[in-house]
């Protein structure tokens, strides 16, 4: 699972922080971009369809008990589909001899939690996702694999029409890895929709049984190619609303989404793709970057006056005039209501699923960056409380005394910068 902050440009002039490595080639790759987590994609298998797929069943071998996952605190049941959509006017970037294909989690509230839970990661993706971090205990897989969500797949949606939250994974993260924070939005009211971008997950489950690998982690070596990886990213998110409020929509329940009440976010390459997909589409109304180096930088004429968040780790990298400098630039351009936040104690994975996961599977996190001293339950609920706050404030208009400053409660929080 290679997750790049930063990226080292070809004149070598900014910090690469990777946040994993591969079982077989730990320290020495972890400050080159093309230190990937995955071989070649196993592509082998039935033509893709537009036709939305479940994931395969957990485990229910009573002897495997899976991570606990937090539970979303909001006052609604959470219903999970999941599409599998192809963007047939795009080649892949990474294998140009396919069409750009996503798999898509669309979490919404529900008007009843009757059900089975829906499985957290397929048992193949959660196999690679540990073995892209060095980590090939089979106990720890089988864990993994039969963690479930709090969603219920196919529950009845609530009435109404929602705001609607694309959510992005780090570059060799797979979409499950921003689960808890999908089922926070879906449970306050949110429609969510999170994204597998082919190629570029450690392992992510297709239709007809393909596993498709991390091809961009070995193929991405410069900042130009995570600017294209970015831009692409952003064009993925598009195609998603397009796909979610067009005239034939993809998901049977897309009359719930709010067309005028859109919003990013996503976790390292995620939040980048976050600003860039705001840059050329006006329908996405906000926007929020966890700890992701801007690969597409932040246009200088702004972003039309519209809200963004940066959401970070409180260190040399992403401190302003740290080792990241397209942050300290993407303040400068961010032209409407900004914040830019730190976390102390973070690490970068500090923003995702995965010190929920670590922690309960007793996984060291790979890489040579510092360990977390915030504990994971903490960085939840950190990362939970802020994100949603800036929806609140910017998709539904509810003020959020929370954004204006640091609080007493939460002392990890630093504001940044000069605030607008």
């Amino acid at each position: 699972m290679k997750t790049s902050r930063t990226l080292r440009s070809a004149a070598a002039a900014a910090l690469l922080v990777t946040l994993a490595a591969t079982a077989t080639a730990p320290a020495a790759q972890a400050h080159t971009p093309g230190a990937g987590a995955s071989a070649a994609a196993l592509t082998a298998g039935a033509s893709a369809t537009a036709a939305p797929v479940l994931r395969q069943a957990a485990p229910d071998s009573p002897a495997v008990v899976g991570v606990v996952l937090p539970r979303p605190t909001g006052p609604s049941a959470v219903g999970r589909s999941t599409l599998h959509l192809v963007d047939r006017s795009r080649q892949d970037p990474w294998v140009p001899d396919r069409p750009r294909e996503l798999m898509v989690d669309v979490y919404h509230p529900a008007r009843s939690a009757a059900g089975a839970p829906a499985p957290y990661a397929d048992p193949r993706e959660a196999r690679l996702l540990l073995e892209a971090a060095g980590n090939r205990d089979a106990e720890a897989a089988a864990r993994l694999g039969a963690t479930l969500t709090h969603s219920v797949a196919g529950a009845r949606p609530q009435g109404g029409r929602h705001p609607l939250v694309l959510l992005s994974p780090g570059f060799g993260a797979p979409r499950f890895t921003l689960t808890t924070l999908a089922e926070e939005y879906a449970s306050r009211g949110y429609v969510v929709a999170v994204v597998d971008h082919a190629y570029e997950a450690a392992g992510a489950v297709f239709p007809g049984g393909r596993v498709l690998t991390c091809v961009a982690c070995e193929k991405a070596q410069t900042w130009e190619d995570m600017r294209k990886a970015t831009v692409n990213r952003g064009r993925d998110l598009s195609f998603v609303v397009d796909r979610l409020t067009g005239p034939r929509p993809a998901w049977r329940y897309a009359r719930m989404i709010d067309r005028k009440r859109m919003g990013a976010a996503g976790h390292s390459i995620g939040g980048a793709a976050a600003a860039s997909v705001m840059a050329r589409d006006e329908r996405v109304r906000a926007g929020v970057n966890m700890d992701g180096s801007f690969g597409d930088p932040v246009p200088a004429g702004g972003l039309g006056g519209r809200p963004f968040l940066m959401l970070g780790t409180q260190d040399e990298v992403h401190l302003p005039g740290g080792g990241d400098p397209t942050w300290d630039e993407a303040w400068r351009h961010l032209d409407g209501w900004k914040r830019w936040l730190g976390v102390s104690g973070a690490h970068h994975f500090t923003f995702s699923d995965v010190p929920v996961l670590f922690d309960q599977l007793g996984v060291a996190y790979p890489g040579d960056q510092p360990q977390p001293t915030i504990a994971a339950g903490r960085a939840v609920e950190l990362t939970r409380a802020y994100t949603t706050a800036f929806f609140d404030r910017h998709l539904r208009g509810r003020p959020q005394p929370l954004l204006d400053g640091p609080t007493a409660q939460n002392p990890e929080v630093h504001f940044n910068g000069d605030a607008r």
